[in-house]
């Protein structure tokens, strides 16, 4: 009992250090966002390059406020009493995991087999929309 008492302090923390960065960094990028004025392009290259450049830092951005809102999930499991066990078979999360993935809400067991099923749905959708698209050149 307590053992699991000073392990959840200790994942606290780790998890509102973990909060607190990137709220400062999300903040942060969104205050720069604000006040970077576009700067003078001079041909297509240049562009495209920043274009590719804006795409990857939202991707970035949205990357961090998922695993942003992952951490408030998990705090608020925390505070509940449910932090620690796996949200689909309700054993409990190694601490090693919980230790590598503060946030993680499923066992390692439960997440591989969710990570196969969304694999495998994605493969079905590319090879539907690959089959699409010659569709109209390749008839039976």
């Amino acid at each position: 009992m307590q053992e699991t008492i000073t392990r959840n302090a200790d994942l606290r923390s780790i998890l509102t250090e973990a909060r607190r960065a990137l709220q400062e960094e999300v903040h942060g990028h969104l205050r720069d966002g604000r006040t970077d004025r576009p700067k003078e392009v001079r041909d297509e290259i240049e562009r495209s390059d920043a274009g590719l450049q804006g795409d990857i830092e939202l991707a970035l951005l949205q990357m961090k406020a998922k695993t942003l809102a992952r951490i408030e999930q998990a705090l608020v499991r925390l505070d509940a009493g449910t932090y620690g066990a796996c949200s689909e078979c309700d054993t409990e999360i190694s601490e090693r995991r919980l230790r590598a993935l503060p946030f993680a809400s499923r066992c390692q067991s439960c997440e591989g087999r969710r990570e196969q099923e969304q694999g495998a749905a994605r493969r079905v959708a590319q090879r539907r929309d690959s089959g699409a698209l010659f569709s109209d050149v390749i008839r039976p």
